[in-house]
């Protein structure tokens, strides 16, 4: 059975919670300096590798250290390379349509509005996400094969973010693509390789931090938390309603998958008129 310090559990839950308000009130400052509320971005993948530093750091001497070590550095890994891949993607743009129509609709003042409903609550995310990485630094459990099977999910779906970034890149870096739909490569399988990957890397974490079914079912909300973001919430359903009107768009939906990767469907062409 799993015994896990309770104190010790609350103070690296607390000093989670505070990483990411922190990390996320420097993003607001910045991005309330600069006009653009983007920056919050960046600042997500950055406040998930401040957690995990954090919480690795607190948790030395009371969890097996292989597993503390591994589930840490795996979410360092995946936020860092996320946050830089969107601040390299964002540079020289202007604000984030989506941060801009959710800032015209806010009653009062617009700055008090987007700290509440932008940078605090992604801060909230930020915790309850990462809870397997918080309770798993602190399990005394070695690494066993469900912990293995989590890192193969969790390399996969980092390999698959990160490709699927990659190619919508060159794909955007060809002025011979512009006012396309990328239609190539993983983009064929998936509308969303990118957020495929993050629901892999949560998953795959979830089952590298959980050693018993105790812990397992103590964090379960977390995954299934990111993957509702994902598939329901300000991913896969925003960025769709913002694509709906490009041309080619309804073809490209038409063959591909929505999320779970597939081969494209074949499309019988129209018929012409003689």
């Amino acid at each position: 059975m799993t015994v896990v310090d309770t104190g010790v559990l609350a103070g690296v839950t607390g000093a989670s919670a505070g990483t990411a308000l922190a990390v996320m009130l420097v993003a607001f400052a910045v991005g309330t300096a600069k006009g653009l509320h983007r920056i919050v971005d960046v600042a997500w993948g950055i406040a998930f590798a401040a957690v995990a530093v954090v919480a690795w750091s607190l948790a030395a001497g009371h969890g097996d250290d292989a597993r503390r070590t591994v589930v840490a550095l795996a979410t360092v890994l995946w936020g860092l390379r996320l946050a830089a891949h969107i601040a390299r993607r964002g540079r020289g743009h202007g604000e984030d349509p989506r941060y801009a129509r959710m800032l015209a609709r806010a009653r009062g003042n617009p700055t008090l509005y987007a700290l509440r409903t932008v940078y605090l609550l992604q801060g909230g995310l930020v915790w309850l996400v990462s809870l397997p990485v918080q309770v798993g630094v602190l399990l005394p459990e070695p690494l066993g094969p469900t912990a293995f099977v989590g890192l193969a999910v969790w390399a996969t779906g980092l390999s698959f973010e990160a490709l699927g970034d990659r190619q919508l890149a060159r794909f955007k870096a060809d002025p011979a693509n512009r006012g396309r739909v990328m239609d190539r490569g993983l983009w064929s399988w998936t509308r969303h390789p990118n957020y495929f990957g993050d629901f892999l890397v949560w998953w795959g974490l979830y089952l590298t931090a959980c050693a018993t079914w105790q812990p397992a079912l103590l964090t379960l909300v977390s995954p299934l938390v990111m993957s509702g973001l994902l598939i329901w919430g300000s991913g896969k359903r925003l960025l769709e309603a913002h694509m709906a009107d490009r041309p080619g768009y309804a073809a490209y939906r038409a063959r591909t998958s929505g999320f779970f990767p597939r081969p494209p469907r074949r499309t019988t062409p129209a018929p012409t008129r003689s």
